[in-house]
């Protein structure tokens, strides 16, 4: 087995794909990370807003946890109708471009891609935050050990989604599982010591009030806890990756996701409150996170708080794969659409859009280089991609019932009513994000936004364009067929320019072999054999004479001269397609390309994209182990 094939996988068959789906087993690992892991890190994102308010913040939690539940569920039920929608895929994207227009159909593509991109960010900086609660002696490493993540997840995903979701199986289910427990211990102990437990490991002090409770400050910290509800509309992105039947299975996976993570936002929510566990100043020292610091309060910190750590490190840094999976997908569907480049749409050796995910992994680590790895500085960018998303998909849904709505009788009513809550609620909270978040990033993201959505449109722009210029419907033109002059730059005679100057006597009954004379060329002894070397066989086989021309070169440059003698050829044969055909010599090894001059390429690229015409250009290939 090769190294590549040990690293990413064996090679898959396009016939192999239906092995590559997945059912909810596999799907809760493989798309639910993101939402499953936000219950880390939605309601400290709360608690550290409502830090200015001292003990009597904490105490605010269940309230927000509440309403942001309430909003979870709304959200559900409008995706499990856009799954029974569209079957082969239902995400922001498609919804609103079906349903809405381009126009919106290339907001909702703007804004899930910055949520994507934001997820990848903030999972892997809040997991690495975790562990640097644990081992505090990481913290000056925060960037390099994101990156290291980054790379892991990267290759995992390289190598397909259904390895994905197997390889990420063991750590969600153990995080789920592990922090079930420590809740219901949470509670067991609160109900049987009357609502006020005693904690095991106390936790961090909450700090003095230094502002009184007001309503902007409530709106922020709403705005901040709604971090939790991203990564929600994965699944309606992936439902083509499921195994049939595709729509109950994609819904039954929704309908785990969310089940597991109200259970957790509520027990949480309602625990540091009876605890008093608020959060800690992030990426300053002494911090820990709000699910340590409960989790020891609960249980100390035994066996069971260090697995609750561990399999929430690994959670929330596999919670990135969510957009890893959903990414790609969302990109190739813009590049079936002509808003990205063609790339996207291919599939890698292990069927999965390699394209998408390493442009993925490009712009997350240039985001945690930048931010430094901090998960705190990216939560005001977060939130606003993702409610966007949600707000435009639900309007787009209840467009599509509303089209439906004489046919569908109650049934189609019913969902659109649905649906119609969903986008009220989610628009909603958008704009509360906006309003409250705005000067501490989230201008940010809506520029990103903009920036994306002006990117998509010119790249639109360009493929109609491209299409318009080259649409032809009706048969071939052969009656103004132009005779082709060739050339064949020459620097010296061996077997590579033998082979460019027979291909050139095969196609052009005129032939012109150029050798410019930079003032290091080699004796002459092309000129001196010219009859004998070419002139007498090209007779014999019955072909055009050519001609060997000499430029001369006064400043000791190879392709300027050359260029300025085709041009000079073009101007006084304009009846003539003038080609030029070069020859490229390659090595038996990747590295013995950097032994040799590349004058071809460089050619090739100043006939084809500096030049007015474009000139055509033939290049001609010797390989060294052919001899």
């Amino acid at each position: 087995m090769s190294l590549r094939a040990w690293v990413f996988g064996r090679r898959l068959a396009t016939a192999e794909e239906a092995a590559e789906e997945i059912g909810p087993r596999e799907g809760v690992p493989a798309l639910g990370l993101d939402a499953l892991s936000s219950a880390a890190y939605g309601p400290e994102a709360a608690l550290t807003v409502l830090l200015v308010l001292g003990a009597v913040g904490v105490g605010y939690l269940p309230t927000f946890i509440l309403a942001i539940v309430a909003l979870l569920l709304i959200v559900y039920f409008s995706y499990r109708q856009t799954i029974a929608a569209y079957p082969n895929g239902g995400g922001s994207y498609i919804v609103a471009h079906a349903n809405l227009g381009p126009t919106a159909g290339i907001v909702a593509a703007a804004s899930l891609s910055i949520d994507y991109i934001l997820n990848v960010a903030v999972g892997i900086s809040a997991g690495v935050g975790a562990v640097v609660s644990v081992f505090p002696v990481l913290q000056p490493h925060l960037t390099e050990c994101c990156l290291v993540i980054l790379a892991f997840l990267t290759l995992v995903n390289l190598r397909g989604i259904r390895e994905a979701g197997l390889v990420f199986m063991a750590p969600t289910y153990l995080f789920c599982a592990s922090v079930g427990l420590a809740l219901a211990l949470g509670v067991w102990h609160t109900l049987i010591q009357g609502g006020h437990p005693r904690a095991i490991t106390p936790s961090a002090p909450l700090p003095q009030a230094v502002e009184p409770v007001g309503l902007w400050l409530m709106l922020r910290a709403f705005a901040n806890g709604c971090t939790a509800l991203t990564g929600v509309e994965a699944v309606s992105n992936a439902v083509p990756a499921f195994r049939e039947p595709r729509t109950r299975l994609a819904q039954r996976t929704l309908g785990i996701i969310i089940g597991f993570l109200a259970l957790m936002l509520l027990g949480i929510g309602w625990l540091c409150k009876a605890y008093g566990v608020g959060a800690t100043e992030p990426g300053q020292p002494g911090y820990q996170s709000v699910l340590s610091q409960l989790v020891g309060a609960i249980a100390g910190r035994g066996v069971l708080y260090f697995v609750v750590q561990a399999s929430t490190f690994t959670v929330l840094c596999l919670s990135a794969n969510t957009s890893f999976s959903d990414f790609p997908r969302v990109s190739r569907l813009l590049a079936m659409d002509g808003y990205l480049p063609n790339v996207f749409t291919h599939r890698g050796r292990r069927l999965a859009f390699s394209g998408g995910i390493i442009v993925l992994a490009v712009l997350a680590g240039m985001l945690l280089i930048l931010f430094r790895g901090v998960t705190n500085s990216l939560i005001p960018l977060f939130a606003v991609g993702a409610f966007g998303a949600f707000t435009m998909s639900q309007a787009g849904m209840v467009k599509h019932w509303w089209d439906r709505r004489r046919e569908g009788g109650f049934p189609v009513r019913r969902s659109m009513a649905m649906n119609a809550v969903g986008a009220v609620a989610t628009g909603t909270t958008l704009a509360v994000i906006i309003a409250s978040k705005f000067t501490e990033g989230a201008w940010i993201s809506l520029l990103l936004i903009a920036a994306l959505f002006l990117l998509y449109s010119s790249v639109h722009r360009y493929y109609v364009q491209t299409r318009r210029a080259l649409e032809r419907s009706e048969a071939i033109d052969l009656s103004s067929l132009a005779p082709v002059r060739a050339v064949v730059p020459l620097k010296y005679w061996n077997k590579a320019s033998q082979r460019s100057l027979a291909l050139a006597l095969r196609i052009s009954k005129s032939v012109q072999v150029v050798q410019v004379m930079t003032g290091d060329d080699p004796p002459d002894r092309l000129r001196r054999n010219w009859h004998d070397w070419v002139v007498e066989p090209a007779r014999a086989a019955g072909l055009g004479e050519p001609e060997l021309v000499e430029v001369p070169s006064n400043y000791r440059q190879f392709v300027a001269p050359l260029v300025a003698h085709v041009r000079d050829l073009q101007r006084r044969h304009p009846g003539c397609e003038v080609v030029v055909i070069l020859s490229a010599i390659h090595g038996r090894h990747w590295y013995h390309q950097l032994l040799h001059n590349h004058r071809a390429e460089v050619l090739e690229a100043r006939f084809l994209l500096r030049e007015k015409p474009a000139v055509t250009v033939i290049v001609t290939p010797w390989r060294l182990d052919e001899d």
